[in-house]
């Protein structure tokens, strides 16, 4: 497996005043071709989590492995870490730094010893993977719209070819249409480049389409972990913890109540459009 991770705990400013246990025993393993969702409250420990796999935080407490080797090892270096677990920031727009797009997704390669000539080869492989014309390579990343800028900084860290994607509410502030831009190509990812992926989301809906694993945190520990189908059977907890259930579940549900012979425990769009047009085709 890629990715296991061990009793581990994380205390930001430890020996202070101010100190604060972010996680709390976390043992987490990630397999080969996962598409994981991670979810929780704001607070909850996802974040932080996320930054020690790639190494970007060293535990306070336990190990994180990657292909069984511990990261912090003398046996790897975390560039090489850093090579394989590519990492997309919320906002990774404001990261952008280039005169040019080609400068900000050549960045990463280069850095990582891409030879010189075959740079433009992986520029434009990326770029074209995120959807963003070949035709944009020579503009300023700072004139582009919203969306353009977040696929950028995304082709930048994909432009690595990392094994492992992690990324970070993806979506945040975008309008609807780059939001399902964004999605559609983490999606594409994932299936047809067979990334790793894991994806750090408030929304449930987005997570209950597209994650086939589900991991679900709360005070810095891990508190459910499964399919969607199996995560989403506990509701209540969910609400509780402050995330709630996809709202194509509550809708089932709701009409379950009312007497309608529909199955409550489905939660895409898709799914529900089926049991709502049985509903239809008995009227």
């Amino acid at each position: 497996m890629p990715i296991r991770v061990e009793g581990l705990s994380y205390i930001y400013n430890a020996g202070q005043p101010m100190e604060k246990l972010a996680l709390n025993n976390v043992s987490l393993a990630i397999e080969d071709g996962e598409f994981i969702g991670l979810i929780g409250h704001t607070g909850s420990g996802k974040s932080t989590l996320v930054q020690h796999l790639n190494g970007l935080l060293k535990p306070t407490k336990g190990r994180i492995y990657l292909d069984g080797v511990d990261i912090h090892s003398k046996e790897i270096t975390l560039r090489s870490v850093r090579q394989q677990v590519g990492m997309v920031f919320q906002y990774p727009e404001y990261q952008l730094f280039g005169e040019t797009v080609f400068e900000d997704v050549a960045f990463g390669p280069k850095n990582m010893g891409v030879p010189e000539h075959q740079l433009a080869e992986r520029v434009e492989w990326a770029l074209n993977l995120v959807g963003l014309d070949i035709g944009l390579k020579d503009r300023s990343p700072f004139e582009l719209s919203g969306g353009q800028k977040r696929k950028v900084a995304i082709a930048g860290v994909i432009a690595m070819q990392p094994r492992i994607l992690i990324l970070d509410e993806p979506t945040a502030g975008l309008d609807p249409k780059g939001r399902d831009e964004v999605l559609s190509l983490v999606s594409r990812l994932h299936q047809e480049e067979k990334t790793t992926i894991i994806l750090v989301s408030h929304s449930m809906e987005d997570i209950a389409r597209l994650a086939t694993r589900l991991v679900v945190m709360a005070n810095g520990e891990i508190v459910l972990e499964g399919t969607p189908e199996a995560v989403f059977q506990h509701a209540d907890y969910l609400e509780r913890i402050g995330l709630g259930v996809p709202q194509m579940k509550k809708l089932l549900q709701a009409l379950q109540e009312q007497g309608f012979d529909v199955h409550p425990d489905h939660y895409t769009i898709e799914a529900a459009e089926g049991e709502i047009v049985k509903i239809l085709e008995t009227k």
